[in-house]
């Protein structure tokens, strides 16, 4: 192998391996439910609905001598950790890392739970991303990554997103921005208390593209919210189902 051909093999390791259908590979949680996950596949910026945005999240760690592969190190092993309350990341016990496909369950208003997940599609020292399953919120990539900027070790946010459909962006519009905003300047305060400081991050919007794609608008067929809506719909049923279901196993025991 030439010394060329090296860094491209390394680089190759870091990336997810291109999957048909996705498969949850690890043991989850009790209570955690795999919804709108198992067998679905990837949603790219390209095939989502809505408007085009990038966001951008910072938050410099002042102070702390920890360096940006320490930070990701720490990120990508607490991740859920910096979730806010009553969000679920059902990651590994090891921490992600590309390849995996992680369950989420997020709190919505009026105590909605919906159920999607997210695919590690990149991961190495200094920065790892995800991106969303049919039916997810977007279509897009989310980075995560560290970096020193002035002799400051940074942290960052970065999406490339659009509204997975209709209804997803109708959400956006009002208030879907503003709760997502909310989200990761909490994680990246979490992270920043991690390391002993009090990080103050900042957010960014920008329009890439102002266009709405019609010819997605059927994705709404796979949306994870009317999913996981009738899922919980349906839990009165399941319920009153479990006893016998538990008994026909003990009887064919």
């Amino acid at each position: 192998m030439t010394e060329q051909e090296q860094p491209r093999s390394r680089d190759a390791d870091n990336w997810a391996k291109p999957t048909s259908e996705l498969h949850v590979g690890h043991e989850l949680p009790e209570g955690a439910v795999n919804l709108n996950v198992e067998g679905r596949r990837v949603t790219g910026v390209s095939g989502g609905f809505g408007k085009m945005w990038q966001k951008t999240y910072v938050c410099e760690l002042p102070g702390t001598s920890a360096t940006p592969e320490q930070v990701i190190k720490v990120w990508r092993e607490h991740f859920p950790e910096f979730w806010p309350k009553g969000n679920f990341f059902y990651a590994p016990l090891t921490g992600v890392k590309a390849g995996d496909v992680v369950p989420l369950q997020l709190k919505m208003p009026g105590g909605f739970k919906l159920r999607t997940g997210i695919v590690v599609v990149y991961a190495d020292d200094e920065s790892f991303s995800y991106i969303m399953p049919e039916g997810g919120m977007f279509g897009g990539m989310i980075t995560f990554r560290a970096h020193r900027n002035a002799g400051t070790t940074t942290a960052e946010v970065q999406a490339l997103i659009r509204a997975s459909d209709p209804m997803y962006e109708m959400a956006m519009m009002f208030g879907g921005h503003r709760a997502e905003d909310k989200q990761w300047l909490h994680v990246l305060r979490q992270l920043s208390h991690q390391f002993g400081v009090e990080g103050k991050p900042t957010v960014s919007r920008t329009v890439v593209d102002k266009k709405r794609q019609w010819k997605h608008f059927r994705n709404i067929r796979k949306n994870a919210a009317i999913r996981s809506g009738a899922y919980m719909l349906g839990a009165p049923f399941r319920a009153v189902a479990k006893p016998f279901k538990r008994g026909g196993k003990a009887d064919a025991a």
